[in-house]
């Protein structure tokens, strides 16, 4: 008889791009949750929770260079039998599901329709430090009205739930840029040759009717990705990379877009638009974009569609200053570029300003936590009609994050009150004990573990980073009182104190068995603190 081949054990690990959380992590994570979640309830919003699984057609192919269905994504088929075999995946962001929600919903949901949700998104792109395929997204949008009141909202609810999570005033800002106002600069941008040199005003119709088929424009996707990059490279850098190329820090040569020079400079004069004031800032882009029918206007190239996006961002400034948010906290920013291809105007990046460490000592700001805009061309995939919409996402682990290089959070959440067990048979005891202390709101437990080594349960609580232990023996029992080792003021006194000290600070006490809650309140309390 063959003899049967044993089955190899699974690997205990998590696949690649995944991790696992512990503890303190999840309760800050839903600690944080709830302080968002109440921030965006005092502003109307309603909360959704929507399926994390939605079609491939719904989701529509907002990843770069998909071409495939089970690219960038989670997805697989249905079997026939068990539908139509459509393609299914995890969603990879909440903005894709809430226009399906919307389009389904509309005739139920109120208009405007506000709503936030918060939970796990998946990507399937290669991971790395840092970059995790599940991660946590809390977004708010609003859905169904045109008016820059919602977007002036959105910045302003934006700024409120960066305080309440503990970023305090002056570190962070809100930068708000306008797509409008890009495309007013970026339209009908031409590759630099002798024919687009000799075009009249830069005049594109004028080319075309003519039938001039020798000149070029340039992808304006390609000039965003291009600008994008101004913070590393600087303006210089930017110009070359927009115009003839350059050579990267590495010696390799990267091919420029082939602007004119002149084109070029005016790009990047966009992107230093930024003055003292939202005020100087407003009256800087309109310098540059030249007023309506002017010649420095038709010179530029500019469109009617980029002074419209300059006119919402001064009714959003308005608002805002208004509401007493002013540029020390939101302020109106040419340079933010960031995800502009998806949005159709207005666009919000959170960034905090505070500097932090990295892993190689090296001093840098924390950068961005929040971004969004508005994106009035999702909804009407689903519908045909034009439905706008403005919304924020806020990514909670790198907000997390920012709090703990703060100080403002510990890594190590604190545990529950151990109560030992010293007498196996009065097990009953030390269960009154501890559902005294949780009637009266404190978190804790009994030792389960086998109680026959004393210190084994102490070394127990000390990893259960636990404030304090209860012990009640025979003796004690028969006084009327317990003992109560104070870990917090243990472990200070262990790290630092001299011998005296420790005999003066005794970390041990003994109280009657009636004052139990009432002192052990006050290590949790002092713990805290």
């Amino acid at each position: 008889m063959a003899k049967v081949k044993k089955q190899p054990r699974p690997k205990a690990e998590t696949p690649k791009g995944f991790r696992d959380y512990f503890g303190a992590e999840v309760t800050q994570r839903a600690e944080m949750l709830r302080t968002i979640a109440g921030v965006y309830h005092r502003y109307g919003f309603d909360a959704l929770e929507s399926s994390a699984v939605e079609t491939v057609e719904a989701l529509g192919k907002f990843l770069p260079d998909v071409d495939r269905p089970n690219e960038g994504v989670f997805a697989w088929q249905e079997a026939e039998d068990e539908g139509k075999g459509d393609w299914l995946a995890l969603r990879y962001d909440m903005t894709a599901p809430l226009a399906r929600v919307y389009a389904q919903h509309r005739n139920d949901l109120p208009t405007p329709y506000r709503r936030y949700t918060m939970g796990p998104v998946w990507r399937n792109e290669k991971p790395g430090p840092g970059r995790f395929r599940q991660f946590y997204q809390c977004d708010a949008d609003t859905v169904g009205t045109s008016s820059m009141a919602a977007d002036a909202e959105i910045c302003a609810m934006l700024a409120d739930t960066l305080e309440a999570v503990g970023i305090a005033r002056g570190d962070y800002l809100i930068r708000v840029n306008n797509r409008k106002v890009l495309n007013g600069i970026l339209d009908g941008l031409m590759v630099d040759n002798e024919t687009s040199r000799n075009l009249p005003a830069r005049n594109i119709e004028e080319a075309l009717n003519a039938k001039v088929s020798d000149f070029e424009l340039v992808n304006p996707d390609d000039i965003l990705r291009t600008i994008d990059k101004f913070d590393k490279v600087g303006a210089e850098g930017v110009v070359e990379l927009l115009t003839t190329g350059r050579i990267d820090q590495s010696g390799a040569f990267i091919d420029g877009l082939g602007l004119s020079r002149k084109d070029a400079s005016r790009v990047v004069r966009f992107m230093e638009c930024r003055g003292r004031d939202n005020t100087e800032t407003l009256q800087n882009l309109r310098e540059l974009m030249g007023g309506p029918d002017t010649q420095l206007q038709l010179e530029n190239g500019a469109t009617e569609e980029g002074h419209d996006g300059i006119e919402e961002l001064q009714a959003i400034a308005d608002l805002l200053e208004a509401q007493g948010y002013g540029p020390d906290r939101i302020v109106i920013d040419p340079s933010v570029v960031r995800g502009l291809g998806y949005y159709t105007g207005p666009v919000f990046e959170a960034e905090l300003t505070f500097e932090i460490l990295d892993e190689k000592g090296r001093t840098r700001q924390f950068g961005s936590v929040a971004g969004g805009g508005r994106y009035d061309d999702l909804v009407k995939r689903f519908t045909g009609q034009a439905v706008p919409a403005t919304g924020i996402s806020i990514g909670v682990d790198r907000l997390l994050a920012a709090l703990h290089a703060k100080g403002r959070i510990s890594a190590e959440a604190r545990g529950p009150v151990v109560v030992t067990v010293m007498d196996r048979d009065r097990m009953a005891d030390y269960q009154a004990m501890v559902a005294e202390l949780r009637q009266a709101g404190l978190r804790a437990e009994v030792y389960l573990g086998n109680p026959k080594n004393f210190g084994n349960q102490l070394k127990y609580a000390d990893k259960r980073h636990s404030p304090a232990a209860v012990i009640e023996g025979a003796d004690e029992k028969a006084r009327g009182v317990v003992q109560i080792k104070d870990l917090i003021l243990g472990a200070e006194i262990a790290a630092q104190a001299t011998l005296e000290e420790w005999k003066e600070n005794p970390s041990q006490i003994e109280v009657p068995r009636a004052e139990l809650v009432a002192r052990v309140r006050e290590i949790v309390e002092r713990g805290q603190s």
